[in-house]
């Protein structure tokens, strides 16, 4: 299989060590009632998630910001290797489940229709080491590569959170 380079300014990679098995890590990325507990950063809730795991499956998600305002997504699920990995296309939607652009939410029009996630779970030690890649951000400004970088890791602490709660 041919190997795609990537610049690095066109993807997000995060790599956060998890004090819970791989499974309880791989249930609170692929159950609903898990991933609503602890999707979005610091302050947002998660009032709708829906995942239909397999390949050709779709997600669609709505996180709501303390201010009350809904931002939602939505992708399909391209690979799915349980429990070790997820790569999964990321688009944002209206709350009916319609691709939208960015700038329905008030981001920059640049912003790519549809980005690519991947999630490596490996288990080390009784911990899980997760690896997320968020790419395809050809044309996105560093800021808005940074605001992304913040809002996953404001995420990832409140799954850290969660998961000493599962």
């Amino acid at each position: 299989m041919a190997q795609i380079q990537v610049r690095p300014e066109e993807k997000v990679v995060i790599t956060r060590i998890f004090d819970a098995p791989r499974g309880r890590v791989w249930r609170a990325w692929t159950e609903p009632d898990h991933l609503r507990r602890w999707w979005g950063p610091k302050g947002y809730t998660a009032p709708v998630a829906r995942v239909d795991l397999r390949v050709g499956g779709e997600y669609f998600s709505c996180m709501r910001s303390p201010e009350g305002k809904d931002i939602c997504g939505k992708g399909t699920f391209k690979e799915v290797t349980a429990p070790e990995r997820l790569v999964v296309t990321d688009s944002f939607a209206d709350e009916k489940g319609n691709i939208v652009s960015a700038a329905y939410y008030g981001m920059s029009p640049d912003w790519p229709r549809e980005l690519l996630i991947t999630v490596a779970l490996e288990e080390v030690g009784g911990k899980t080491r997760m690896t997320l890649t968020h790419s395809g951000l050809e044309g996105v400004s560093e800021k808005d590569r940074e605001d992304m970088r913040h809002g996953w890791e404001e995420s990832f602490d409140k799954l850290a959170q969660y998961l000493k709660e599962m």
